[in-house]
């Protein structure tokens, strides 16, 4: 029996009319927050900056990880870009393939095979939080070289969430027991469906960049927004 897809159930919902549709989100920061599900199906000319700037710059194949509607690799493709998009969510892969993504898969990134076959990495929307803990970060960063050609690139957004724990005289307080602060952990919620939990990462770029270049990479902070967000890209050394 396959486990609760809130996400994917949603986006059919959405797809098939209901464009109120939102996903109640638990997590172990804040307490429970909506998501619009209607974001998750923007058109090109609705992408934020950060965004565009990140489809602008990808190149060669793209392997967008954490698709989810598809909305991003459907702007590449109409690009010319040959794309592969992956997510865990069958329902929302199945939803891709409706909508003319023409490369949708089912399955986890660190279960692809290594295979150097894709010139650009893509995980927008914070898709590095896949990675889900610190350590998943140094294990996604050891997968995605035996996926990139040795001339590829990663391109991904986060921020630092270290905001979250500030007080209102302006002190930070979080428990250096307990892991990075930007380790968290999320369940979604929507309609009868609960999903199992599962860790989410959200990395600052100081960060990012110390453990991107222990493993071998160069980095590079390509945008920041106003709320802080960065874009970033990560290429081998050769």
């Amino acid at each position: 029996m396959l486990p609760p897809d809130p996400l994917g159930l949603a986006l059919h919902d959405f797809h098939n009319g209901q464009t109120n549709a939102r996903i109640l989100v638990h997590s172990s920061i804040t307490e429970g927050e909506f998501i619009e599900v209607a974001y998750l199906f923007r058109n090109v000319h609705e992408l934020p900056e950060l965004e565009q700037v990140a489809l602008a710059a990808c190149k060669g194949h793209v392997l967008d990880a954490g698709a989810g509607a598809g909305s991003h690799a459907l702007v590449l493709q109409e690009k010319g870009h040959p794309v592969t998009a992956i997510d865990v969510s069958p329902l929302a892969v199945q939803l891709m393939q409706e909508r003319g993504v023409k490369d949708a898969r089912c399955i986890n990134f660190f279960a692809l095979p290594g295979d150097p076959t894709f010139d650009t990495i893509l995980l927008l929307m914070n898709g590095i939080g896949i990675a889900g803990t610190l350590e998943g970060l140094d294990q996604f960063l050891a997968q995605a070289k035996t996926l990139l050609k040795p001339t590829g690139q990663i391109l991904l957004d986060s921020t630092d969430i270290l905001y979250i724990f500030e007080e209102e005289d302006g002190s930070i307080w979080i428990d250096l027991n307990a892991g990075y602060h930007g380790e968290v952990t999320y369940q979604m919620e929507y309609k009868e469906a609960l999903g199992e939990s599962f860790n989410w990462l959200f990395v600052g770029y100081e960060v990012l960049e110390d453990h991107a270049e222990r493993a071998g990479y160069a980095c590079e902070r390509m945008f920041l927004d106003e709320n802080d967000q960065y874009l970033a890209r990560l290429v081998p050394r050769q």
